[in-house]
Parts: C-alpha cells; structure tokens; sequence
C-alpha cells in the first residue's frame, strides 16, 4: 500500500495511554503522525518511541477546545509532516461527580474537550480530506455513553460523539471519507487509575473488579484500542462507515 505511506494522520490526546499507543501503532502502519497534545513537551516520549522504530512523527501543543489554536496545530502538521487524511478524535478528560455536585465549570470543559474539540479538529481537517478525495476520521466514544453513575458529562459528550460520527459519515462520504467510532470499555491507563484513587481502592484492586465483569476475563490495553482505530483508517475498510465499535471485551447493547 505505498499509497498510504505517503499519508499523514493526526491523534489528539497522544501524549500517554491510548492516545500514545494509537500513534504508534498508525506509524508502524506507513502513517507518519502528528502528536498532539495540551503540552506539547509531554508529546515528545511518543515522538521518540515512532522515531526509534524509523517512523515520522511531530509534537503539537493544542488545546482542542480552542479554535484559533486548533487551526494553527492543523496547519502546522500539513506544512511539517503533508496534509492529514485521517484524524483521530481521542483527547479527552473526566470531571466526574454526582448531578447535585457537578459544576457547571464541570460540565463546560468535558463538553468542550469532547464535542467542541471534536468538532473543531474534524472541521479543520476535513478540506484536505475532501480535496484528496480520500479520509478518516475516528472518534473515541466510551461504553460510558451507555451511562455511568456520577459521570452525567462525560456519558452525554461521549454519546454525543456517537451522533456526531453518524451525520459526518453521512456528509462526508462522498467525498470517499469514512467516520467512525470506537466505544472502549475499562482500558488500563492513568485516567482509570485516576478514577481508582479518587473512589479511594487500590489500582490492582480495580482492575479485578472490573476484570471479574468482562466475559474474556480481563481489563483491555491501549494497544486494544489501537488495533481497532488500524482496521478503520486501513483502505480495505472503505465501505465500513458511520459505525459505533464496542471494544470492551464482551457485547454491549
């Protein structure tokens, strides 16, 4: 597939954990890769891992929610690494609590970091898609779009992200673009670790429990996740669009 090779793909959230893996996977498969991140010094460990293995990559400091930044991040891989066909929507924070505790401020980011960073980097991505007449775009949903106690945010972005997916793929097909998405269920990373400390158990502790609950009897990796995001972006998969994937494990409703 030397045509892909020539291709460039942008990940937000790219820093650590699935993000990171998502990055290096898009590398070994021909893509050379913009990091993107909130800080773009976090970006470089990524950065090194894709250059070790001979693989291009740049670190972007972006902060999703901003749209000036948003263009400018864009715009910087195009004119370093060539214009980007696939993106993947994979930034993202928890802000969790109970409704009657939940803050506005709360809610405000999630949604800015999810739907309106989603948004935003679809839209400034797209133009080159559409003038290269080829593109992904995958977004990172969450079984929590389902709902989850004490994450009224969160579970709202993420199955506002399912929405979103559908009608871009709907818009943007013709143009020989897909949108998809990947709904992870419990992935073994700092955010989930985050949430262990916060309920007050130890990380062990969590991830059995929730290991105890998944019919193949473990938690998954990012590198789960990235297998998933390689077969949508992959020219084998053109007819596969505007699709939710459940990747937790066991069947989801």
């Amino acid at each position: 597939m030397t045509e892909k090779l020539n291709r460039t793909a942008i990940v937000t959230g790219a820093a650590r954990g699935i993000g990171a893996a998502i990055a290096r996977r898009l590398s070994q498969d021909g893509f050379a890769v913009g990091v993107l991140d909130l800080d773009e010094t976090t970006c470089k460990p990524t950065v090194s891992d894709i250059a070790a293995f001979g693989g291009k990559a740049m670190a972007v400091s972006v902060d999703v929610s901003d749209e000036q930044a948003v263009e400018s991040a864009v715009t910087r891989v195009a004119e370093e690494l060539g214009a980007p066909t696939v993106l993947v929507n994979n930034a993202g924070i928890t802000r969790d609590n109970l409704l009657f505790k939940m803050t506005t401020a709360d809610w405000d980011a999630v949604m800015g970091v999810h739907l309106r960073g989603s948004f935003l980097m679809s839209r400034a991505t797209q133009r080159y898609m559409t003038e290269a007449r080829w593109g992904r775009i995958v977004n990172l949903s969450s079984t929590s779009a389902l709902g989850n106690r004490g994450q009224a945010n969160y579970s709202s972005a993420k199955a506002g992200l399912q929405g979103f997916t559908k009608t871009l793929a709907i818009e943007l097909g013709k143009f020989g673009i897909t949108v998809n998405a990947i709904a992870p269920g419990f992935i073994e990373t700092d955010m989930t670790a985050d949430t262990a400390k916060r309920i007050g158990i130890s990380f062990d502790d969590f991830k059995a429990m929730a290991a105890s609950e998944i019919p193949v009897g473990r938690v998954g990796q990012p590198e789960d996740i990235a297998a998933a995001v390689s077969f949508f972006v992959r020219e084998e998969a053109s007819f596969v669009s505007g699709q939710v994937l459940y990747v937790a494990g066991g069947p989801r409703a």
